[in-house]
């Protein structure tokens, strides 16, 4: 109920008269039914936009940090994740990646959207890159269809390390819906997670034509972090 009442009386149509987002392929996205909308990762307000968009709820999987601060900011910010309808998550890895598995499959087996992002986190610089094959873990072991997405102008609205956004139209592109069934029961073979979320990823660059590039975004962002010199 939090959630409706956020999304259609209170934020959502104050957002989306303000930055008045144009749509393309909306109609793809099933009416009922269990499927995971992959999208392209520019900015914060990516997990914003799109799940006003879509009719139905969209499920995110939100660091646990979120959830977890302390005094009014962190009320406010476990607050606002809540009513964006996105879930706490440990993204260290190991057996917590097999956690944030277990949550999106429970996701998807209660028949509703789940929203993630190949590439695991946000483009340091509007490119689009690597995806993360557990992501094509997660969409053959579900057996869903998936629906890319991409988010256009959003880098532009709210860059990484601003705080207020600037007022422009957000941009969303549907595309068709993926079936990976042909890789059904292969989940465990290394290679096929490679090739589906390639498959993925060059749907989501024809879509938002974005510059590609091979390596993972979150590896560019500590060689640049490296490259910093402290003070």
């Amino acid at each position: 109920m939090f959630y409706w009442i956020m999304k259609h009386i209170v934020v959502g149509p104050l957002l989306l008269s303000i930055f008045r987002p144009w749509v393309v392929g909306l109609e793809r996205v099933p009416k009922e039914g269990p499927v995971i909308l992959a999208s392209n990762h520019l900015s914060f307000i990516d997990s914003i936009f799109l799940p006003l968009i879509v009719d139905r709820p969209v499920v995110f999987l939100a660091k646990s940090e979120y959830f977890t601060g302390k005094g009014l900011k962190g009320w406010a910010t476990r607050m606002f994740f809540q009513a964006a309808g996105q879930l706490p998550i440990d993204r260290s890895g190991g057996k917590a990646s097999e956690a944030s598995l277990n949550t999106g499959l429970r996701v998807l087996g209660e028949g509703r959207i789940l929203g993630i992002y190949p590439e695991g986190t946000r483009s340091p610089d509007g490119k689009l890159y690597r995806g993360r094959t557990g992501v094509a873990r997660m969409v053959l072991e579900a057996g869903v269809p998936v629906v890319p997405v991409a988010m256009i102008g959003t880098a532009e609205i709210m860059p990484i390390g601003t705080r207020l956004p600037k007022v422009r139209r957000v941009g969303i592109v549907f595309g068709e819906p993926l079936d990976f069934s042909r890789f059904h029961g292969m989940e465990g073979d290394r290679f096929v997670l490679r090739s589906v979320t390639d498959e993925l990823v060059y749907d989501l660059r024809a879509l938002s034509e974005q510059e590609y590039v091979d390596v993972y975004a979150s590896t560019l962002r500590e060689q640049r972090a490296a490259q910093t010199p402290s003070r």
